[in-house]
């Protein structure tokens, strides 16, 4: 793991994307396997596979507990640690005291044989899991040597390695170290829901060979935003489908004959807030994925998404609750059946796919979202607004456009989908409260409350933990810590 540590780091002291491909590139391409496979995972910052669905179930208190006994760390000094950093690893890494034995028993830490120790770690089950745990991590850090490798192993444990490494400069890195088209590698990544397995077939060339991973999230294909307004030019041209644009959740779902799974924007999994949802899903044949909406829904009318925010992160749902916010999955997207990736179709294609796979299934559950197709030359400003006119009527935000001859683009904001909206109305705000971030935000005041006036003074209506770049950050830090009044 010494070797990756320093990779891992060179990498985070470069801001330039290029040369962090480049030196990724330039580690990976070595790599037997076993170990090409588990580090391109760490790299990802999960010690396991996205479709994997294991996770080590260690947090802060159990590192800080297992570094206590591996080398004897004093209290003070982990605290200056942490508080200079604001990351575990950075802060426990220094202190490591490597053992003092002879080294005959002594295991060398690699991506595999760290791998070996995480599925241990994983399956570690009952009363006396927690204590277990504790101990396999003890004998990693009791086999890490240098402070480097240390920080880097418990980054890894953490899941958060903080070195700007993005998944698609990953993806890049295993383009370049083994010589593949960038686009099939993109793919192959979008499918697998494994970046260990993509790496591998990379290095083979049998990146046509990956089949869908299952309960792995596939990034969502993203629609671009068009002003309204008196004319249509991105419309001209070509065939689009339009559909309404829900108020709700956009929702992924991969079906199998084993389990349901459902995931959010943020491609978290939720299937825990809508079994109803996953219960109709289910009752399908066969195994697929999905794409659509999630709306509230009574009596035929649209609830406001605020109705949905009271079952999100909800790990069970109450009988009363599921009547008072029933819910209804909007199909619009089919992205694999079986073995098959429809990713490359064009929409037109998919849709028939959806058609095949949820025929006869329509419930108050779930359902195939409606659209109309707009041939080439009925782009008239009358036409698009009547149609958005329509969709506010039915409850709705807008519109959105669809190239019916368009494939499904993962993760990309292109011409392929187009969402027609109007803005909402802004509001003035003044921040009452500000706080100091975590990990590389930790040295600036990112977090912010707001509040609004009212009857009685000042009203706080809530936070903002994104919105401004790293320098309007910064700059703002100074500026609060100018004009704080406590």
């Amino acid at each position: 793991m010494i070797d990756f540590a320093r990779a891992a780091e060179q990498i985070a002291q470069t801001p330039k994307k290029l040369e962090k491909i480049a030196r990724l590139a330039a580690y990976l391409r070595d790599l037997d396997d076993a170990d090409l496979a588990a580090a391109t995972r760490f790299f990802s910052g999960d010690p396991f596979a996205a479709a994997d669905g294991r996770s080590l179930a260690i947090g802060g208190r159990t590192i800080v507990a297992a570094a206590t006994r591996a080398w004897g760390i004093a209290p003070d000094a982990l605290r200056a640690g942490y508080r200079a950093s604001g990351d575990l690893g950075a802060a426990l890494g220094p202190l490591v005291r490597p053992s003092l034995d002879l080294g005959l028993f002594r295991t060398t830490l690699t991506p595999a044989t760290l791998k070996a120790r995480f599925d241990e770690i994983a399956a570690a089950a009952g009363p006396s899991a927690q204590r277990r745990r504790q101990h396999l991590l003890e004998g990693i850090l009791s086999a890490c040597t240098d402070p480097l490798e240390a920080t880097y192993t418990i980054k890894i444990v953490t899941g958060d390695l903080r070195i700007g490494l993005k998944a698609g400069l990953i993806v890049d890195a295993l383009a370049a170290a083994f010589e593949r088209d960038p686009a099939l590698v993109r793919r192959a990544a979008a499918l697998a829901g494994d970046l260990g397995a993509v790496a591998i077939a990379a290095r083979r060339d049998a990146l046509g060979d990956i089949a869908p991973g299952y309960h792995a999230p596939i990034a969502f294909m993203l629609a671009t935003p068009i002003p309204y307004g008196e004319a249509y030019p991105d419309l001209a041209g070509t065939a689009w489908l339009a559909e309404d644009k829900y108020d709700g959740i956009r929702l992924q779902a991969h079906v199998t004959p084993e389990r349901v799974s459902l995931f959010s924007r943020t491609l978290s999994d939720v299937s825990a807030a809508f079994p109803e949802v996953a219960g109709a899903l289910r009752a399908r044949p066969g195994s697929f994925a999905l794409d659509g909406e999630l709306i509230a829904e009574r009596d035929g009318a649209v609830l406001p998404f605020r109705f949905l925010q009271a079952r999100l992160q909800r790990k069970t749902i109450d009988p009363d609750l599921a009547r008072e916010v029933p819910v209804r999955y909007v199909v619009f997207d089919a992205l694999a059946r079986d073995a098959e990736s429809l990713l490359d179709l064009p929409l037109a294609e998919r849709r028939g796919v959806l058609a095949e796979l949820l025929a006869g299934a329509e419930s108050a559950q779930l359902s195939v979202a409606p659209w109309q197709t707009i041939p080439a030359g009925d782009d008239t400003a009358a036409a698009v607004n009547a149609r958005f006119a329509a969709a506010r009527e039915r409850g709705h935000e807008g519109l959105v456009f669809k190239r019916s001859d368009a494939p499904y683009a993962p993760g990309r904001r292109g011409k392929g989908w187009l969402k027609l909206k109007r803005e909402l109305a802004t509001i003035d705000a003044v921040v009452v409260a500000v706080e100091w971030g975590h990990g590389r935000r930790a040295h600036v005041l990112s977090d912010y409350t707001f509040a609004v006036v009212g009857a009685a003074g000042l009203v706080v209506i809530g936070k903002a933990y994104s919105g401004l770049t790293d320098a309007e950050i910064a700059e703002m830090t100074v500026w609060f810590e100018a004009h704080r009044l406590a």
